[in-house]
């Protein structure tokens, strides 16, 4: 049996009953009806950069993702197959001349686990120039085409996440013509480039400013460097309700003083149970977990794991650590910032075959 641990970035996971690599679309397909029609256990693997696998791994079938191809038609339309590796991409349309995606670079993982999680950095998410996606479907054995409208995007979310009955094959995004980035959303990006928000600059500059931007964090893989052996930000920043989100600025202020200021943006509309809209507040997630009192570098069991030198939001793998070392590390950060402040993190990487 293949150990999983060497497929993830996290380095972490037992081993798979049985390991198949799908090279096309069409291959990948087949497997899977196969396995559906055995009633075989599956579970995707592509990047596995937001995968946490249990030390017990995975009693079924993993079928890896290796389709590839990728080319952008006349009318600045992105076509990727789910295989491919997502950075490169990037750096493809930013060579090509075309911007929209350079915000997303360094963002480990393939292009079909995107749209899954809504992927997103630096204010730009996938689901803000995202067409639709090639799905198989396995409940009706079919492949079919999904506009991005009915995939339920939202903050780190989709229909198909915590959901194995469609699994993304190819995706396709409207690309930015003039080769310029979005206008510039996130305040530390437009720090880094000199430039006021809603600034928009060549793709290509704001893609190096990114990159860098995320090295300093430890969040650009690197072979030789533990603080990038992760699954990037391990929890998804708090989205709050007004109500709750009151409350909980209540406590910080409490604990931390009322002179500090606490950072937070403004979440998407929802409505109420009487149908009047009311705006939540999203919450940084890494702030928190520091006012917690977990600094970088905080250790966990046996120091196999920690909290990265350069991030609060990354837990690594510091060599030789197990999963349950990396659950025990999440367990005592998300519990340290429930008693603190009364909000429960919620972990962003899939957990397969393990809990917190």
């Amino acid at each position: 049996m293949l150990d999983l641990a060497s497929f993830t970035t996290l380095r972490v996971g037992g081993p798979a009953r049985r390991f198949v690599v799908a090279s096309t679309a069409r291959s990948c397909a087949e497997v899977l009806r196969a396995a559906d029609a055995a009633g075989e256990p599956l579970l995707l693997l592509a990047g596995g950069s937001n995968l946490v696998v249990g030390d017990s791994g995975f009693d079924g079938t993993v079928v890896r993702m290796a389709s590839t191809g990728v080319h952008i038609d006349g009318g600045g339309v992105l076509h990727a197959e789910a295989g491919e590796d997502w950075d490169a991409v990037v750096a493809h349309t930013v060579a090509a001349g075309y911007g929209g995606l350079e915000c997303l670079s360094g963002i480990p993982g393939s292009v079909g686990a995107t749209p899954v999680q809504n992927v997103g950095a630096y204010g730009v998410e996938l689901s803000d120039l995202l067409c639709d996606v090639d799905l198989y479907d396995r409940r009706r054995g079919v492949v079919r085409t999904v506009p991005a409208a009915e995939l339920g995007l939202g903050y780190r979310t989709s229909v198909l996440k915590g959901t194995d009955a469609a699994v993304v094959l190819r995706i396709r995004l409207a690309l930015r013509h003039d080769g310029r980035c979005a206008p510039i959303r996130h305040a530390e990006l437009a720090g880094a480039l000199g430039v006021e928000p809603g600034t928009r600059v060549p793709a290509a500059l704001a893609r190096a400013a990114v990159l860098d931007l995320r090295r300093s964090k430890g969040m650009v893989l690197e072979e030789t460097d533990h603080d990038t052996w992760s699954a990037g930000s391990f929890f998804t920043n708090p989205v709050l309700d007004a109500a709750h989100a009151a409350a909980v600025l209540g406590r910080i202020r409490a604990r931390v003083g009322p002179q500090v200021t606490v950072p937070q943006y403004p979440g998407d509309p929802i409505a109420d149970s009487a149908g009047d809209g009311y705006g939540r507040v999203k919450l940084s997630a890494a702030w928190l977990i520091e006012q917690a009192g977990f600094i970088r570098g905080h250790p966990g069991p046996g120091g196999r794991v920690a909290l990265s030198g350069k991030h609060t939001l990354a837990l690594t793998n510091r060599g030789g650590a197990r999963a349950e070392d990396l659950l025990a590390l999440a367990r005592e950060i998300r519990d340290g910032v429930a008693s603190c402040f009364g909000v429960t993190l919620v972990p962003e990487p899939v957990l397969v075959n393990c809990a917190l």
